[in-house]
């Protein structure tokens, strides 16, 4: 999966409902483990995509695969320095969408250092960031409701 197939673009309402349904994939709740205590509560689904919208200190993109909403990107301070996160459907693991998208948003995203978090056995994520030149700078474990239970969490730096 080459670059030229992901394109990155402004997130659109329509996004959410397909935003949502990845939201409540099995596999990806257990993969991203930090994540909403109920993933299939869509009013507190919308209520957090609101206010993600409305802060304008958060740049998120809707990334799209041959036009298809395959997943979104975002760098936000919630833990302090600037970090990101994304979230891909099920559908789209293992094609090397998540390594190009976030190469996309690092052309946009300037601010260094930045960080990324994620589960000690999120295999995938973690080999993606460190493609992206992301080195582990530390770890941290707290309770992740995917898992429902206090989970080893790697986090990365990128300078």
């Amino acid at each position: 999966m080459g670059a030229a197939r992901v394109i990155l673009r402004d997130v659109a309402a329509g996004d959410l409902d397909v935003f949502f349904a990845h939201q409540r994939e099995p596999a990806g709740v257990h993969m991203a483990a930090f994540t909403t205590p109920n993933p299939d509560n869509r009013r507190e689904f919308d209520a957090l995509w609101f206010k993600l919208q409305k802060d304008p200190a958060i740049r998120m993109k809707t990334i799209l695969v041959q036009g298809q909403v395959a997943g979104h990107i975002l760098s936000h301070r919630w833990h302090g320095p600037v970090e990101i996160s994304y979230w891909l459907g099920q559908a789209f693991w293992g094609q090397g969408i998540a390594t190009a998208a976030l190469k996309l948003f690092l052309e946009v995203e300037k601010m260094r250092p930045l960080y990324a978090r994620a589960a000690h056995d999120n295999i995938g994520s973690l080999r993606v960031l460190e493609k992206c030149g992301f080195v582990e700078s530390g770890r941290d474990e707290g309770y992740a409701a995917g898992r429902k239970a206090i989970t080893a969490e790697i986090i990365l730096r990128l300078d």
